[in-house]
């Protein structure tokens, strides 16, 4: 299939359609007693739905999808985009205040929901009057239900053939720095030339084996949406995990071959393998040491001795393969994005027989910049940009991307959208280098925001400005960068006790979304100031020094 001479992603899906066996397998959502779909089952539902929606709504009006993952997703999906709306997916994890924002900044006239638990969280910002709205299963309000849509005989099975590369295909919101979150214009185009980048990479991970995917983060999240469609591009067989709980168990029942995930994932693995693996003694304990040893000097491309050799066909045999198989045995790679994966868990995973390819990307660029390639990892980088890309080094250090998968802007943010695209370069906040590979390395970042080992960008400044609200903290800063969770350091009234401030954050936690919520906080007696060297001539906060001062503390949070 030639990507680049694709119009669109509904073009791309159903010319899969005609090289695929109807009747072949495609999706599957894990939990129990839930149906497996073929390739026929999904396209007919598709003209089904895009049917119905091309009735209630115009073209170019946005559609909002509000669901955990599941078959229905990907289908509600496409069929918005064949009905020539543009899709709007939203996290199930947002704070009230985001849902109310989003919904009036984007008025969608139509509203996909998944159930009563995702409905309820907006239903206070719907118009049920203007707003239409698809269920999946019953909510508490008048709504189309979707199997009985499935049910219709009298539907047009239509392609939309007027839809072109430089047009939205989807508004995909992510944090902002003033707090509201930004709405990511992502284009047909910009969205299949990152599918094209991936494409290449995953070239000879696919010939080995027919691919299978494992599905957990959510489709809202650019990372996840984008990975749909090269999952499309490739064949490949779906499975929707039940929850992040069941994940491992999930992967021994679906036996993927490719996963894409996020920093926290690997650290969780990283960690539970580590404490089997202290538990170890005598022989095995030696195997392990060696195992590790010897999986970083191949990592390395450093040549073994003959003895080496030897010891490390044991080690694959003995302590790499019963690790692949905890995983399914299928596993070709685990590719790891949306944000920095430690090295050190790198070289680990790579070494204990899990490769993990860690790239690099941003809402902004549909989303994947970079990713290191199967038969070269250099773990402290990001692996060498896409063809499909161009990725130059500005004087001051700033990451620039230029390519169709950059954004076509930020919806209703014409300023800021100017602010980052300037003559074609998006410019990212990150700073980084390239090597003598053209591979990509990330030192630091220039913009101040947070991006958890989830994967999800929090803006600092956004919670500092809350907290500040309450009288009785005068000073906030939040920390939590390759984090599981946020914590704060706090300048407080002095008549107040910690136990005060504690329940103060109790209370404010309850305005926030949970990866927004600060689990643990310091209280400290010096006040940020220009004077000391924490606050810059317009107060903003210098966040570099005051983690050099307080890092150790911070740290001991964690």
């Amino acid at each position: 299939m030639e990507i680049d001479k694709l119009n669109s992603l509904v073009e791309l899906y159903f010319k899969k359609c005609d090289e695929v066996d109807p009747n072949r397998p495609f999706l599957k959502w894990l939990k129990p007693n839930k149906p497996t779909y073929t390739w026929g089952d999904i396209k007919e539902r598709i003209f089904k739905l895009s049917t119905k929606i091309k009735t209630l709504i115009n073209e170019g009006d946005r559609c909002l999808i509000l669901s955990e993952n599941r078959p229905y997703w990907l289908m509600s999906d496409l069929a918005v985009m064949n009905a020539g709306g543009i899709s709007v997916p939203i996290f199930t994890t947002y704070s009230s205040n985001d849902y109310k924002y989003i919904l009036n900044d984007c008025k969608p006239s139509l509203i996909i929901v998944s159930n009563n638990d995702q409905f309820k969280k907006i239903k206070n910002y719907v118009n049920l009057n203007e707003q239409k709205i698809i269920s999946f299963e019953e909510i508490e309000a008048d709504s189309l239900l979707i199997k009985n849509i499935f049910r219709e005989d009298n539907y047009k099975k239509e392609i939309n053939n007027n839809l072109k590369r430089n047009m939205p295909a989807c508004i995909i919101y992510t944090s902002g720095t003033s707090g509201n979150p930004k709405g990511v214009i992502l284009s047909h185009g910009g969205i299949l030339s990152n599918c094209e980048g991936a494409v290449e990479l995953l070239e000879t991970l696919i010939k080995k084996k027919d691919p299978i995917f494992l599905t957990w983060l959510p489709l809202s999240h650019s990372y996840e949406h984008t990975v749909q469609f090269i999952q499309i591009i490739v064949g490949a067989k779906v499975f929707y995990a039940e929850s992040l709980e069941k994940l491992i168990s999930n992967m021994g029942v679906a036996k993927p071959t490719i996963m894409t995930a996020v920093p926290r994932f690997y650290q969780n693995l990283f960690t539970k393998i580590n404490i089997n693996f202290e538990k170890q003694k005598g022989l095995k304990k030696k195997l392990i040491n060696q195992t590790l040893y010897l999986g970083k000097k191949i990592l390395k491309k450093e040549v073994l001795t003959l003895g080496e050799k030897i010891i490390n066909f044991l080690c694959e045999k003995l302590v790499r393969k019963k690790i692949r198989n905890q995983f399914g045995g299928n596993l070709q790679a685990f590719v790891s994005g949306g944000g920095a994966l430690d090295q050190k868990i790198g070289e680990f995973l790579n070494a204990i027989g899990l490769p993990t390819l860690q790239g690099y990307g941003l809402t902004e660029t549909s989303p994947v910049v970079s990713c290191n390639l199967p038969d070269l990892v250099k773990v402290e980088t990001v692996g060498p940009p896409f063809r499909t890309n161009k990725v130059r080094i500005a004087e001051d250090g700033e990451i620039l991307i230029k390519g169709e998968n950059v954004m076509l802007g930020y919806w209703n943010l014409k300023e800021e959208t100017k602010r980052v695209i300037k003559d074609g370069w998006l410019h990212t906040g990150d700073i980084g280098e390239l090597d003598h590979n053209n591979y990509l390395k990330i030192t630091d970042r220039k913009k101040d925001i947070i991006v958890n080992l989830g994967g999800d960008n929090i803006s600092p400044s956004k919670i500092e400005n809350i907290l500040c609200l309450n009288e009785f903290i005068k000073q906030s800063f939040v920390y939590g960068d390759k984090k599981n969770y946020l914590v704060a350091l706090l300048v407080i009234e002095k008549e107040i006790n910690k136990d005060k401030i504690k329940l103060i954050i109790e209370n404010i936690n309850k305005s926030l979304t949970l990866i927004e919520k600060v689990k643990k906080f310091i209280l400290i007696n010096e006040e940020f100031t220009i004077e000391n060297g924490m606050l810059t001539p317009t107060l903003k906060l210098k966040r570099k020094e005051i983690i050099k001062k307080y890092k150790q503390q911070l740290e001991n949070l964690y």
